[in-house]
């Protein structure tokens, strides 16, 4: 790993209605758009459910750091997430994060040790742990 501070960037560009479109050097863009809920199409990625891929994906990637600290094995990882938008005190925020991963694993393995390398990993995602809207884990271990 780099040392810290680690600096990011990306790009917007879009006009007064339609879709964005977005950028970093050196990865395909994204078309983005508001989604159905927000009378956007409904046919591209939307802020939401952006934030909720980075969600899962930073979950998913530090659980291959933990596991491995760990010296936990796993075949599989899929992952479903819910989020809820709601309007609280005049503002419209994500008011609750559900994350559903289901973890395979190979037969005999301590599911109680996987559940608590999932939750470590839960709270050590850095995508998680800068938001302030709670994120429930709702953990499945399986044998395959």
């Amino acid at each position: 790993m780099q040392p810290f501070p680690h600096h990011y960037d990306a790009h917007l560009a879009g006009g007064p209605t339609g879709y964005v479109r977005l950028s970093t050097a050196g990865l395909p863009d994204i078309s983005a758009a508001a989604p159905k809920d927000f009378d956007g199409p409904g046919d591209a990625w939307s802020p939401e459910q952006l934030l909720l891929a980075a969600v899962e994906t930073c979950f998913l990637l530090t659980l291959r750091a933990v596991a491995g600290m760990s010296k936990l094995e796993f075949t599989a990882l899929d992952v479903t997430i819910d989020g809820v938008v709601d309007r609280q005190n005049g503002v419209t925020r994500f008011t609750e994060i559900v994350l559903r991963p289901r973890m395979t694993v190979a037969p005999g393995t301590d599911h109680g040790r996987a559940l608590r390398v999932m939750e470590k990993s839960e709270k050590a995602c850095l995508v998680s742990a800068s938001l302030s809207t709670p994120i429930r884990l709702e953990a499945e271990i399986i044998e395959g």
